[in-house]
This record gives C-alpha cells, structure tokens and sequence, in this order.
C-alpha cells in the first residue's frame, strides 16, 4: 500500500455499496460484448478487486462508475482478442493478427457479415448515409451536418434510429457486430 497517495482511500463499506450498486448494472454491460453471463462475471469481479487493490490511488473526486464502465469494456476487448474467436473481414476491417478461424468457423463469420450487410440494407437511405459517414468515414456529427446540409440534432437522431434498427435486426449478434462496426 502506497503511503504517499495524495487520496484519501475510500473504506471498505463505501467500496462493499459500490459494488451493491454497480456490480449488475456492469455485468449487463460486460455481458453485452462477451455474450455469456459468467464471463461477464468474471470480469467485473477482476475489475473490482483491481479497484480495491489501488484503492489508495483512487481520486474520488472523479467518477468511479466511468472508471468502470472503462475498465469493463477495456477488459471485454481484451478477453474477444485473447480468445480469438471473432474475427471478420467486414468493410476491410483491421483486427489485427487473428488467423484462427477453422472451416466451421467460416459459416459463423460469413453469417455474421451477411446479417450485418442486411441490417444496413434495412436502413432508410438518409439514415444509412449519416451512419456510414460517422462510422466508415469517421466523420464527426458537425461534418455530417455540414455536408448534407442539415442540423446536427438530426445527424444525432439518425444515428439513434440507426442504432435502434441495427439493435433490433442484430439481436444475438449485436455486441461483436457493434466491435467490428466501430461504434464502441
């Protein structure tokens, strides 16, 4: 334990009510990303107990649940490129050195690409264009607006109609389409 943190530690009954209050609230999160619950589990646990580790270090004038959330999604993205088992060559997506899919595994990946392909298809034409633009042009919200012509509010409910609509026709696939579309 490090004796010269400029934080006051937090105790452990203000550690034991963040945990009541954001462990499952973290898991549906996790959950989201790593598709299977004891996973999910596992990694929020592993995040609290680093959190309780450096408890020392912890400035809790900033917000711990973002430090979470960050930590939850950070550990998912390295648990999917641990485990190797997606990988997808969707819009030339880049995921680094993941060599491993079998011929089983084909069919798992050429159906993911052909539900994501379809669920864009389904987007109506304005709505598609302002998603594509954000997340395969990498293009801000102002710039969208900017270019179309159209107020940046509408930018953002296309973006939310999109999301919702991908949500709803990717359902079971939704947290790994989502990796490989670039909008976590």
């Amino acid at each position: 334990m490090s004796g010269s943190s400029p934080y006051k530690p937090f105790d452990r009954s203000q550690f034991e009510k963040l945990f009541k209050e954001s462990f499952q609230l973290l898991c549906n999160f996790a959950k989201q990303y790593v598709g299977d619950e004891d996973t999910a589990q596992d990694i929020c646990q592993r995040v609290f107990i680093t959190l309780w580790e450096k408890r020392n270090d912890v400035d809790l004038k900033k917000s711990i649940k973002s430090y979470l959330f960050t930590s939850v999604k950070n550990r998912c993205l390295n648990h999917i490129r641990d485990h190797k088992k997606f990988r997808s060559k969707v819009l030339d997506l880049d995921c680094g050195d993941f060599d491993l899919f079998t011929e089983d595994e084909h069919f798992v990946e050429e159906d993911l690409k052909d539900k994501i392909e379809k669920a864009l298809e389904k987007l109506p034409a304005k709505c598609r264009m302002v998603f594509e633009m954000s997340r395969f042009q990498n293009m801000k919200y102002r710039e969208i607006a900017e270019e179309l012509d159209i107020a940046q509010k509408t930018v953002e409910a296309h973006m939310s109609k999109a999301m919702k609509m991908l949500r709803e026709d990717l359902k079971g696939y939704y947290a790994i389409a989502m990796i490989i579309l670039g909008v976590w």
